[in-house]
């Protein structure tokens, strides 16, 4: 799988609801920056997407403008536009932010998300 198809796996992933899914996509030593909190531990990056999750119903997320900002045999990084949508209290709502990922190559064919920061646009 390559760096681009793992972006396109996470946010699958991510999709599902089901935090096992992302976790496959993810290295060990991730740590994720988002707007107000950081997580350094796969339990913590657990807890926050479960939480997500359960407060923002039915949520779908998407990224739009990707742009690959440098991508070699063993890392890539890409910047985009995320967006998300859900029911929050009974309410339809939606918004958007900035996105950072980093991923890294771990063996022959396998890429990981390493690095992720969220942060809201004002």
């Amino acid at each position: 799988m390559g760096f681009k198809n793992c972006l396109e796996q996470y946010i699958k992933a991510t999709n599902t609801h089901n935090f096992e899914n992302v976790k496959s996509l993810l290295h060990p030593n991730a740590v994720y920056w988002f707007s107000d909190k950081t997580c350094t531990t796969i339990n913590e990056i657990q807890n926050y997407f479960e939480n997500a999750w359960d407060v923002i119903k039915e949520e779908v997320y998407a990224a739009s403008n990707v742009h690959w900002l440098v991508a070699d045999e063993k890392t890539a990084t890409c910047i985009y536009t995320y967006h998300y949508e859900g029911y929050y209290d009974g309410k339809f709502v939606f918004g958007s932010g900035r996105a950072t990922n980093v991923f890294i190559k771990e063996n022959e064919h396998d890429w990981k998300l390493i690095h992720e920061h969220l942060s809201s646009i004002s």
